[in-house]
C-alpha cells in the first residue's frame, strides 16, 4: 500500500476512536525548538519541575525514542465541558480534571490505533505518548498542522479553540505530512491581560511556569509562596483563565466522552464542603481522576490557601 493510503487509513481510524484532529509531521530533530527549550530551562522558568531538564535529546529528537522513526502523528481529543461549578465562591477545578484521568482514557485509544495500524498495514515499530514522556507535544502538533501555539503557549485550532488533550504516535512508517497552520492570535492580548499571576510574558508566546497557577496547584510540592496570595482567583487545581478569555474558544463544542463526565455532586459542592473535605470523600470523588496527582494533602493545601485569601479579601 502507498503512503497516501496508509495515511487515510490511520486518520479514518483515529477519527472513529474519537480523535477529532489528526496531523502528521516528519520525524526529525527539532533544532529551533531545542534552542528555545534550552533558553527556557536556563532561565529557570520550569520552577521545581526538574524532570524537564532530563532526556533533553529525546525531547527534541523522536528518533531517540523510536528507532528508525519516520513519522510523528499528533492527535487531539476534546474535553470541553460547558458546565461550571454552581457555587461562585467555591474553589475552582480545571475542566480537564472533571472526569477520569485523561492519561488512561487516551492511552487506551492510542494502543487501539497502534494495533489497528499493525493489523492493516503490517509490522510497524511505534510508541504511544500522552503527556507523560519526553515529547514536545505542542511543537509536534504545530508542525503537524493541528493548530498554532498561541500567546498563552497553548495549541489553538481556528475551528475548535484549545480545550483538547494532545497525544502522539511515533512510527517507523513513511506517511504523507501535513503543513503547519498560520498564527491567528493577531494583536489580541486577552490571555496576557487576564493572567492574575502575570505568568505570560508581555509579548506572549513565553510562559514563566513557576508563576502559572497550574504549576502552583499541581507541580509545586512545597508551600505556595505568600506572594501569590489573593492572585489565584480561587483555583484549587489547574487553571482555565487563559482559555476562558480566548476568543477562539467560542468555537469549542461539548465533548462526547462519557469518561470525562464529572461525578455526581462534584460541580454542586459548596464552598464549605470543599473546606471540610475529608480524605475519604477525596478518594471517592477523585478515585480515577488526574486530581490524584496532587494528592489529598496537596489539594487541601490549595483549598486553604485560596479560601483564606478570599476571607481576607
Amino acid at each position: 500500500m502507498s503512503a497516501s493510503l496508509h495515511t487515510r487509513l490511520i486518520k479514518s481510524e483515529a477519527q472513529r476512536l474519537g480523535f477529532f484532529l489528526t496531523g502528521i509531521a516528519r520525524a526529525e530533530r527539532l533544532d529551533e525548538e531545542a534552542r528555545r527549550l534550552e533558553a527556557w530551562l536556563h532561565g529557570g522558568y520550569h520552577g521545581q519541575m526538574a524532570y524537564m531538564e532530563n532526556y533533553f535529546e529525546q525531547r527534541v529528537d523522536p528518533r531517540r525514542l523510536v528507532e528508525g522513526a519516520r513519522s510523528v502523528i499528533s492527535l487531539a481529543y476534546n474535553y470541553y465541558n460547558p458546565q461550571k461549578q454552581s457555587d461562585p465562591d467555591a474553589p475552582q477545578l480545571s475542566k480537564y480534571a472533571y472526569g477520569e484521568d485523561y492519561h488512561y482514557v487516551i492511552k487506551r485509544k492510542l494502543k487501539s490505533l497502534l494495533q489497528f495500524i499493525r493489523e492493516h498495514i503490517g509490522e510497524v515499530n511505534g510508541r504511544c505518548f500522552v503527556d507523560s514522556a519526553p515529547v514536545l507535544e505542542r511543537d509536534w502538533a504545530k508542525r503537524a498542522g493541528t493548530g498554532w501555539i498561541g500567546k498563552n503557549t497553548l495549541l489553538i485550532h481556528p475551528k475548535a479553540g484549545s480545550y483538547f488533550f494532545l497525544a502522539e504516535l511515533i512510527l517507523d512508517l513513511e506517511l504523507i505530512y501535513d503543513q503547519p497552520l498560520r498564527d491567528y492570535c493577531g494583536t489580541c492580548t486577552r490571555c496576557i491581560d487576564a493572567c492574575p499571576t502575570q505568568a505570560i510574558a508581555p509579548g506572549g508566546y513565553w510562559m514563566d511556569g513557576s508563576k502559572c497557577i497550574s504549576y502552583l496547584t499541581i507541580e509545586l510540592r512545597q508551600a505556595i509562596p505568600e506572594a501569590f496570595r489573593g492572585q489565584m482567583a480561587n483555583w484549587m487545581f489547574g487553571c482555565d483563565i487563559c482559555q476562558e478569555v480566548c476568543p477562539w474558544n467560542r468555537f469549542a463544542r461539548p465533548h462526547e466522552e462519557p469518561a470525562f463526565l464529572p461525578p455526581d455532586h462534584l460541580l454542586d459542592m459548596k464552598r464549605q464542603e470543599w473546606i471540610d473535605l475529608s480524605e475519604e470523600v477525596f478518594q471517592q470523588l477523585f478515585r480515577r481522576s488526574a486530581v490524584k496527582r496532587t494528592g489529598y494533602r496537596g489539594l487541601k493545601r490549595n483549598i486553604l490557601f485560596v479560601m483564606q485569601a478570599q476571607r481576607v479579601g
